[in-house]
């Protein structure tokens, strides 16, 4: 198998070969803010994670929480807060070791914790101009429309409510 971005380049390749992409125009799509932005919080995101300072923070929070239900809000609550300042996708590969563990534990199915994390990290990238990238690509359409983009934080009112209606929820509907 072959990586994405292997992938991808080839793809170019291919249309500056048959003439689908004019040699001018190849790379212009990389210099677009928006890729940038993404390109920089997925190293931002790679670098947190490697650094393992999340994880010793949730491997000593873990051990400590015994009810399943608390369990769950602490690390659904973790997800959506981490994803939305960095890749969710970033945010779940961190918390989904300690929620596997803690599913082994209590003798559940790791895939009935690992749902609700998934929807947490999505939930949290609601938040943030950087928390996922179609806000960047709307900040960027809006850029060029009206002259402004949205700032970091101009998605928070109304991603905040949505993200804390969904942990609630997640909170109590995961057994399901």
């Amino acid at each position: 198998r072959w990586r994405h971005d292997v992938v991808a380049l080839l793809a170019l390749l291919a249309s500056l070969a048959v003439g689908a992409v004019k040699p001018e125009n190849a790379f212009t799509g990389l210099a677009d803010p928006a890729v940038i932005t993404v390109a920089l919080v997925l190293v931002m995101s790679a670098a947190i994670r490697q650094s393992g300072i999340l994880d010793r923070a949730l491997s000593a929070l873990g051990p400590s929480i015994d009810q399943a239900q608390v369990r769950m809000m602490v690390m659904v609550a973790i997800v959506t807060t981490l994803s939305a300042f960095m890749n969710n996708v970033g945010a779940l590969a961190i918390v989904m070791p300690l929620a596997i563990a803690a599913a082994e534990r209590s003798g559940r199915s790791p895939s009935a914790v690992l749902m609700p994390l998934a929807f947490g990290s999505l939930l949290g990238g609601l938040v943030t101009l950087i928390g996922t990238p179609p806000n960047l690509l709307i900040s960027s359409v809006r850029q060029q429309e009206t002259g402004q983009p949205f700032t970091m934080f101009d998605f928070a009112p109304v991603g905040l409510a949505v993200a804390a209606a969904g942990v609630v929820y997640l909170v109590f509907a995961w057994r399901l």
